[in-house]
């Protein structure tokens, strides 16, 4: 121990008697480290982000389309044919056991007039369970009931973002106020909470949402539905649903064993797998990237150790003939690398976390720094330090003591 501490004293004299040199080396691990620290802190709060967004959708939330229809050779998307009824969702709720609720949905987009005030906004026909669905709370008023949807009723319930557009401020209460859709007077009788932008960019909260019913009838005159909304009694349970479902839509649109299914089921854990993949592949590509300068500034540490040991021929013969070993020698040198690349790597992550909060304070870019890469990236300098370092250890301790000291 006695020994191991006495090296370390040597190796730091070493360092500080080129104070410039040895920061110029540093300064390669540094910027290394920084790199790395900031790439993957930009790729893990972009995943942390879509992991929020996803979670925005609704607790155990799947979706179900209708499916896509072949006409000439050419196949069409999907919604290219509509299969799927307000039967269908009823059926669905009612004897499907892994699912809790199943909400018809249709969607449209029309101009929403409130006095003098107007807003292109989409139009949302949902059932009374929308919010339940997407985990979706009410800060103003309540949402509309079944009697309502079994009514037609001619009431809405705003997003923020129109309750702003059409009332001055999204702190305004428009509850009881009367707007316009496509002429049609409609009653406010609640506020959605805000919910933010989703996963392509799209504002959640320029939405005004409305009985299914009423949006069919009144809005798109159409008798069909465009969509249900499924939620899951577990998180557990969402395979189980979807077979559930899959069993029950084929048997009610009579489809035999050899026909396709007309209809596509999407759940939250097939989006965030997805989504999660992608996140990954971007991390590690920016990791991988910022890499390159760290091994950069490792191949840095071997020119100036090999540098090193050039100028030090006399002494390491000195040390030499005074006793001390090879692996004395080796050891040395070893440490020497790894203190630069150790300190070049211990600011770089001070850098790295200072670039990343001010990528998320200016730019606006997700970030997250978590503890485990921290470390990661510290050990990574230090192996950095001590493989470029091998070479030029092991040159210095294969010198021939006599002619190390003959060495001028």
């Amino acid at each position: 121990m006695i020994n191991l501490v006495q090296t370390y004293k040597v190796a730091l004299t070493a360092l500080r008697r080129n104070p410039l040199r040895s920061a110029l080396t540093m300064l390669g691990v540094l910027i290394g480290v920084g790199c790395v620290v900031a790439m993957v802190a930009i790729g893990q709060g972009a995943t942390a982000a879509i992991q929020s967004q996803i979670g925005a959708l609704g607790t155990n939330f799947m979706i179900i389309f209708p499916g896509s229809r072949a006409a000439g050779g050419v196949r069409h998307g999907i919604g290219s044919v509509q299969t799927l009824t307000v039967e269908d969702a009823e059926a669905i709720a009612r004897e499907c056991p892994s699912v809790a609720v199943a909400e018809p949905g249709v969607r449209t987009a029309a101009q929403v007039v409130a006095g003098n005030q107007n807003w292109f906004s989409s139009i949302q026909g949902t059932g009374p369970d929308f919010p339940t669905v997407r985990a979706w709370a009410i800060t103003k008023g309540a949402y509309f009931s079944a009697a309502d949807v079994k009514a037609a009723t001619k009431v809405a319930v705003l997003g923020t973002t129109v309750v702003e557009n059409l009332f001055g401020s999204a702190d305004a209460n428009p509850v009881g106020q009367i707007i316009r859709i496509k002429g049609a007077p409609f009653r406010v009788i609640g506020v959605l909470e805000r919910k933010g932008g989703s996963m392509m960019g799209q504002d959640q909260d320029d939405v005004v949402c409305v009985p299914y019913t009423t949006a069919q009838k009144r809005l798109m005159g159409i008798t069909y539905i465009q969509t249900i909304m499924v939620s899951a009694i577990s998180p557990e349970r969402i395979d189980a649903a979807m077979e559930e479902i899959t069993r029950l839509l084929r048997q009610r649109h009579r489809l035999g064993s050899g026909q396709e299914d007309d209809f596509v089921i999407r759940s939250q854990q097939e989006i965030a797998a997805a989504a999660t993949q992608m996140s990954s592949v971007l991390t590690m590509l920016l990791g991988a990237i910022a890499s390159v300068s760290l091994l950069v500034g490792g191949i840095g540490i071997m020119n100036i150790m090999l540098v090193s040991v050039t100028e030090r021929t006399r002494e390491i013969g000195v040390r030499r003939a005074l006793g001390a070993r090879r692996s004395d020698i080796r050891t040395q040198f070893l440490i020497e690398s790894s203190l630069i690349s150790g300190l070049g790597g211990t600011v770089g992550i001070g850098l790295g976390i200072l670039v990343a909060r001010l990528i998320a304070r200016f730019a606006g870019w997700p970030t997250l720094v978590q503890p485990q890469v921290v470390v990661a990236a510290f050990i990574f300098a230090g192996l950095v330090g001590i493989f470029f370092g091998i070479y030029p250890a092991a040159k210095a301790a294969r010198l021939n003591p006599i002619e190390a000291l003959r060495y001028e």
